[in-house]
């Protein structure tokens, strides 16, 4: 038998009630306006959300490059009229008023297959016919050999590995069996080690400079029956960065004789068991990058994020000169005695404008196309600097007088036409804060222009750091912050080789042979082994028996 149980439903909720409204009309307009600034408010930090949300989402899947069609935002009547926020736009003729339409782009030369390099060896595969198939269908003569038609094909070989045995002959006195003599111990890179000079120079440029982690190089040369693990090349690569210490040394101190550095850090993680065991801790990986008299790229890393590493380079080292940054607060207490130069950097202020260009599309792409014409100035004086084959001085006075006759009426203008527009927009808004920033460093930014040596941004230190950057991805972190600090020393060498089109195998190779022979070289030899002056060491020619 079962029973039923009835439960009691609970108790309606008691409607909300309204207050009432005030009979008074202008305290209805007072609210009236109240709520309106609110709905304001909160649109505006609605904006800004989805601001936030759009950029997060297009720096995890959209594209890198930040290109734009400076006459797309016109092909839209509802941009060419109104803004964002309904208030009337600029005349696009802002564009034009000052320089003349864009030229067209020169045609891409043609991508067909290129001629095979003269010095490749050459293997000969003959492919005659018998004299059956050599026979004539007409006179039943046999065909003569009359020409030939070469056909090439690349190909591979995988690399070799092969071992050195250096043999002494020991001589001893015939008669009194005494007198043992032999030949010297011949010079090793590493004393009573393994590897030649060019294993090591095989595993340094493929970690360092083709960014393969040695865990991917322990699986490579065990495909060749050599079993090495990466910590014993770990140590190695630990050797090898002792032993270029004086050559990055004296790189580090003709960089800070440059009259321009270029400089930027990117974060390398690395570990450190007694301090975060368990977990990688954020250091950063900072370049200096020295000018054309000065070439080369020199790598330092630093625990922290702090103004220390930067502070031991430059500021301690009495660094007087040109520094091409980003507006970071880390630079800025380089600037106040006077003996560091900001250069601001172009390529920074425009990406404030490129990620302001859907919150407000008219004022970015205006900013944005602005800035375009700068960078035509730029590759308007290039293409005359490589068509009349200018070099030093005579380049800079090309630069300087362009940048002068063009690049400045652009920034005269576009300043002139930001201090209009600042008033008119909302300082915390996207087009605000880039606005801000560009007037904020007026100073830095227009520098370029009083000197044809300086750079108009700091892409050069930018795309040195991809070295950092590609190899990340690979190794991920560095073991220890010694390890760090390997890294550092071998990506600067590897860096500067790529810089001067240097093979770094054959570079590594032939330095570690000379420094086995001679550990502490003068200075006015160790420059003439530095990679702009150095040559590959000539063949040696085979003897006879």
């Amino acid at each position: 038998m079962s029973t039923d149980v009835v439960v009691d439903p609970p108790p309606a909720a008691a409607d909300p009630v309204s207050p009432p409204l005030p009979n008074d009309l202008a305290l209805c307009h007072t609210m009236i306006l109240e709520l309106l600034q609110a709905l304001n408010k909160e649109q505006c930090e609605r904006e800004g959300l989805q601001q936030r949300l759009d950029q997060l989402l297009r720096r995890l899947y959209g594209p890198k490059a930040e290109r734009f069609d400076p006459h797309q935002p016109w092909l839209l009547p509802e941009l060419a009229n109104t803004d964002t926020n309904g208030a009337t736009a600029v005349a696009p003729t802002l564009l034009t008023d000052t320089d003349a339409p864009t030229p067209a782009k020169p045609k891409r030369a043609g991508h067909g297959r290129k001629p095979l390099p003269a010095g490749l060896p050459r293997r000969r595969i003959e492919h005659p016919l018998s004299e059956a198939q050599r026979v004539c269908p007409c006179c039943g003569e046999v065909c003569r050999k009359f020409g030939e038609e070469i056909r090439e094909q690349l190909d591979y070989q995988p690399a070799s590995l092969f071992v050195n045995q250096h043999v002494r002959f020991k001589y001893a006195c015939p008669t009194c069996h005494d007198h043992v003599v032999a030949a010297p111990v011949p010079v090793a890179v590493i004393d009573k080690g393994l590897p030649g000079p060019g294993l090591l120079a095989q595993i340094a440029a493929s970690k360092y400079a083709d960014h393969l982690p040695l865990h991917r190089l322990e699986r490579i040369l065990g495909r060749h029956g050599i079993e090495l693990s990466r910590s014993t090349m770990c140590a190695w690569m630990a050797h090898v960065a002792e032993m270029f210490r004086p050559v990055v040394d004296l790189m580090a101190d003709q960089v800070r004789l440059s009259k321009m550095l270029h400089t930027d850090a990117t974060k390398m993680p690395y570990l450190d068991p007694e301090l975060a065991p368990g977990r990688s801790l954020s250091g950063q990986m900072w370049i200096y990058y020295g000018d054309r008299d000065h070439p080369f790229n020199v790598f330092d890393f630093c625990r922290d994020h702090s103004a220390a590493g930067i502070d031991a380079f430059l500021q301690d080292k009495s660094y007087r000169g040109y520094l091409n940054a980003d507006a970071h607060n880390v630079y800025d207490h380089l600037f106040t005695a006077g003996g560091i130069i900001e250069v601001g950097c172009w390529v920074h202020c425009r990406r404030h404008f490129f990620e302001a260009k859907d919150s407000d599309p008219t004022r970015a792409h205006l900013v944005l196309a602005r800035i375009r014409q700068l960078y035509e100035v730029e590759a308007e004086a290039k293409k005359f600097i490589v068509d009349g084959k200018l070099q030093g001085d005579d380049a800079d006075a090309v630069r300087f007088r362009l940048r002068q006759e063009k690049a400045l009426q652009v920034v005269t203008s576009l300043y002139q036409w930001l201090e209009q527009e600042q008033p008119k927009v909302l300082p915390k808004s996207p087009i605000g804060l880039a606005i801000a920033y560009a007037l904020r460093h007026r100073q830095a930014l227009t520098r370029y222009l009083s000197d044809g040596f300086l750079d108009v941004d700091n892409n050069p230190a930018e795309l040195t750091l991809r070295h950092i950057a590609v190899g990340r991805k690979n190794w991920l972190f560095a073991g220890r912050s010694r390890g760090a600090e390997t890294a550092a020393i071998l990506f600067s060498m590897t860096s500067t080789c790529h810089r001067h089109a240097i093979d770094a195998f054959a570079y590594i190779q032939d330095l570690l042979q000379r420094l086995a022979h001679v550990s502490q070289p003068p200075p006015e030899v160790l420059r003439e082994w530095l990679p702009d002056r150095w040559r590959p060491p000539r063949p040696v020619a085979p003897t006879g028996d």
